[in-house]
């Protein structure tokens, strides 16, 4: 072997010392042949830990799990276009793919695109990967891609992302590997867009989604919408052989404490974004352990503009003052999560706005607009439930800060099935939970414009849209960024969300499910974990 100091020790040499302890080579025989290759103990210390992290990283093939989710109902759904829960966009990132995705570090990186090209960030051009197999073994397209894209911009479909569609005025096939789209209007934004759970890409001409026939790592074996989905590994993968897991099963267990009960039993090996009161259940436990992402996710406090209480000048002001954001981050969240300011572009985006600053808790101004709108001492519903991540928890807070004042706060507690069809959206008062989106665009197309389909408190400026077409199209940075600013103040002021804090998501795992790791989407890996995980069978 050549002799190799510190300076010139390779990545083939690391590899053989990994190769050396799958072997059964023992630490101190490892020592003896570094030291005598030239290298000192203290970095063939150093050399020796990395190996042996990196053997016991090594990713296992084979096994099954059962992953729980939070959210879920029976209008379930594997219609990518129509997704808005966890559990539909869990299961549509294992059964499709997108053009793009975006990697542990925000980037955007191609999937089913093998590039994507612009000169002037309106008129793009989509190479496509060759030989990519749908589940039911026939070629991936440019029919396919032409196909999905354009069910966004049919009202009929009831897309959720049609208001960021309608900007693809064009979307043509080149070739049988070539698409080209044209914008209304520049946006630097779209490879990043088209990362969306939304933008999967189905076959041509689907129109059942009882299964899914896509192009991704799982196949459909059951899904039973509100129950349970069942998933086998795709044997004609197009990434190869990077899918660990034989199999897993997936559904949602709403309460908290429940979800981590199964964990802790061994019942499940993933529970989805456990809430901090939960966590206490976990210290000292060896078995589990958690994941981390801090990405902008955030459960908020809706005041619907357009009914009662909403319409009473003063009511939503209030409601900001009462609200006491330092207690939600302390007590709710137990200090994972981080101060909001009523607008939904967390610190963690490039674009968040640090100069607004968040409403102060103060009662007696909250008692001021309160008296103002005429409705202090009337009771108000306050609608909350366990499918909004802690929204109970917060509820119970301004309820209690509410009555100090002669305030009568009613918290309405609801069920988790159907919370997110019966209550979200339409009760004058009540939570929603966002999941993290990689841009402004993105966020205020979905809930902010005057035609978002999420728009939680019927905000509706047509300066803001003015704005948002503007910045979609701004190519010069500073520019960009000083209009997503301002809007971020207009949402503050104007709008009738309240966003006390964007939270720390923690996914609790067993400690032998390996591979997962944060992901500017959100928890669960992005919702894309199932691709990425396996089983230690050393652990």
């Amino acid at each position: 072997m050549t002799k190799n100091t510190p300076n010139n020790w390779t990545g083939r040499d690391d590899a053989m010392v990994e190769n050396m302890i799958r072997r059964g080579a023992s630490r101190r025989e490892l020592l003896k042949m570094l030291m005598a290759s030239g290298v000192g103990m203290a970095v063939g210390g150093s050399l020796l830990t990395r190996a042996t992290q990196a053997v016991a990283a090594t990713p296992v093939f084979g096994g099954s799990i059962k992953a729980a989710g939070w959210s879920s109902s029976t209008a379930d759904t594997l219609d990518p276009a129509k997704a808005s829960l966890s559990t539909d966009y869990v299961r549509c990132c294992s059964f499709y793919n997108r053009l793009t995705f975006l990697d542990e570090a925000g980037v955007t990186q191609m999937e089913l695109a093998d590039s994507i090209s612009t000169d002037d960030a309106q008129t793009w051009e989509i190479k496509l990967k060759s030989d990519v197999l749908f589940h039911d073994g026939s070629t991936m397209t440019a029919d396919d891609v032409v196909y999905s894209l354009k069910r966004h911009l049919d009202e009929a479909v009831g897309s959720k992302v049609n208001s960021i569609a309608k900007q693809m005025t064009e979307i043509t096939k080149l070739d049988d590997t070539t698409v080209k789209i044209v914008l209304a209007a520049p946006n630097a934004d779209l490879p990043t867009i088209l990362a969306l759970h939304h933008f999967m890409i189905i076959k041509d001409g689907t129109t059942d989604f009882s299964k899914a026939n896509g192009t991704g790592a799982f196949i459909c074996e059951v899904f039973e919408p509100g129950v349970r989905s069942v998933a086998v590994r795709n044997p004609n993968y197009f990434k190869g052989a990077t899918v660990y897991l034989d199999s897993y099963e997936y559904f949602a267990i709403p309460d908290n404490n429940a979800r981590v009960n199964a964990l802790l039993s061994g019942d499940i090996q993933v529970a989805a974004s456990v809430n901090a009161r939960s966590l206490r259940m976990l210290e000292g436990q060896s078995s589990v352990a958690t994941s981390i992402t801090t990405s902008g996710n955030y459960t908020n406090l809706n005041i619907r503009k357009d009914l009662e209480p909403g319409l009473r000048e003063g009511f939503i002001e209030g409601m900001k003052y009462l609200v006491n954001r330092e207690a939600i981050q302390k007590s709710v969240f137990r200090g994972l999560a981080e101060i909001g300011n009523d607008q939904p572009v967390s610190a963690a985006n490039k674009y968040h706005n640090p100069n607004i600053a968040p409403k102060a808790y103060d009662p007696e101004k909250a008692k001021f607009y309160f008296e103002k709108s005429g409705l202090l001492g009337t009771e108000v519903p306050i609608v909350a439930s366990d499918a909004a991540t802690s929204s109970i928890d917060m509820a119970m807070l301004v309820q209690q800060a509410g009555s100090e004042i002669g305030m009568n706060l009613k918290v309405d507690r609801v069920p988790s099935d159907g919370y997110w069809s019966n209550y979200w959206l339409s009760a004058p008062v009540h939570f929603g939970n966002i999941n993290p989106r990689p841009t402004p665009d993105i966020l205020f197309s979905l809930l902010y414009s005057s035609d978002a389909p999420w728009n939680e408190s019927q905000y509706k400026s047509e300066k803001f849209d003015s704005m948002l077409v503007e910045a979609r199209g701004a190519l010069d940075e500073d520019k960009r960024t000083s209009i997503y600013w301002e809007m971020q103040e207009m949402i503050a002021n104007e709008a009738g969300t309240i966003i006390p804090a964007y939270i720390s998501n923690v996914d609790a795992i067993s400690s032998k499910l390996k591979g997962l790791a944060p992901n500017p989407l959100g928890g669960q890996m992005g919702y894309a974990f199932a691709e990425y995980v396996w089983l230690d069978s050393t652990a």
